[in-house]
């Protein structure tokens, strides 16, 4: 695989510095029924990597010690690790609000069953990954039969009471663009989201978040395979790179997801987001720093570390973990 990395990290990014943190991101390994050609975290069914209840306990200690309110439960697919329903019970115990990301289709893969149900007893506020209401764009994604198993595991969650107004079980779902664009205005693209996917299969959501395709991992190697000669393999992934900073807004960088939320990898190690942790970029002046070294520390005012793929989150409307910044 082409090293991305080195292509990333010089960059003249402005500087920030991270506010209140409000929220911990964990990342509980990379398994998943899924290769995604989107992916930033080049998740799939082979990974081995799986967070322990060790790590998850520290976690939850890291929260307490913070005053962190929200947990933001994220993979692969994390109702694929052994200990995920340990830590949904844990957090919500702890007061937290738990938030899962969820790969819709692992909601209808044999011996994932329970999942759905899970969820709702628990009230998890769902953010469920269809990256287009259309069929063929699904699955030139996610793969063959993916869109169908999405449908079905959605339309069960729709069954639960998820996505339906006053019921208090949030179902919010993500749309990313199929190749190196930025994704349309959130707010019509909802709109027709909705419309479709109500008239076609009479289902029902929340809100819509539109995010960027970061240019790493599995989607920046995506960029190089789509040059056919050796010269070009470059070229698509550095015009992309250019796309997303021609479409800097400078106002975004006051509403940019790191500035109140950390990423905690399946070791237990801590990252300004989940896109720095794929890239094994450490907090800002240091080297890797575990959570067990930091429940005491102060994080507020401190540098959040910055390069290339920060443009994809303040260019054009945004791009957080909830969806477009304006």
């Amino acid at each position: 695989m082409y090293n991305v990395k080195s292509l990333l990290l010089n960059s003249h990014f402005p500087q920030i510095r991270r506010d209140r943190l409000t929220t911990l991101q964990m990342n509980l390994g990379y398994l998943c029924n899924l290769s995604c050609t989107h992916c930033h975290v080049n998740a799939g069914p082979k990974r081995t990597e799986l967070m322990s209840r060790e790590t998850m306990e520290i976690a939850l200690q890291f929260a307490e010690k913070q005053q962190i309110k929200q947990l933001d439960v994220t993979g692969g697919s994390p109702e694929m690790n052994p200990e995920f329903r340990w830590l949904v019970q844990a957090a919500k115990q702890q007061g937290l609000h738990v938030i899962g990301r969820c790969n819709p289709t692992i909601l209808v893969e044999p011996g994932y069953e329970w999942a759905a149900d899970f969820l709702a007893e628990h009230q998890i506020e769902i953010i469920a990954s269809l990256p287009c209401y259309l069929e063929s764009n699904v699955d030139a994604q996610r793969g063959k039969g993916a869109f169908a198993a999405s449908i079905k595991a959605l339309k069960k969650l729709n069954a639960l009471g998820y996505g339906h107004v006053g019921s208090g079980l949030v179902l919010n779902l993500v749309f990313n663009p199929q190749g190196p664009s930025l994704p349309p205005p959130q707010q019509q693209l909802e709109v027709d989201y909705r419309k479709y996917l109500l008239e076609h299969f009479d289902m029902q959501f929340n809100q819509l978040f539109a995010l960027v395709n970061m240019p790493i991992q599995r989607f920046g190697a995506v960029l190089f395979g789509k040059g056919k000669q050796h010269e070009q393999q470059s070229q698509v992934f550095d015009q992309y790179l250019q796309l997303l900073k021609n479409a800097y807004q400078p106002e975004n960088l006051d509403r940019v997801m790191c500035k109140s939320l950390v990423s905690v990898d399946w070791q237990g190690y801590v990252y300004d987001c989940d896109f720095n942790q794929m890239l094994e970029m450490p907090l800002a002046g240091g080297t890797q720093v575990h959570l067990k070294d930091l429940l005491g520390q102060d994080l507020e005012a401190a540098k959040i570390s910055v390069a290339e793929h920060c443009f994809g989150c303040t260019a054009g409307q945004g791009s957080s973990c909830a969806g477009a910044l304006t």
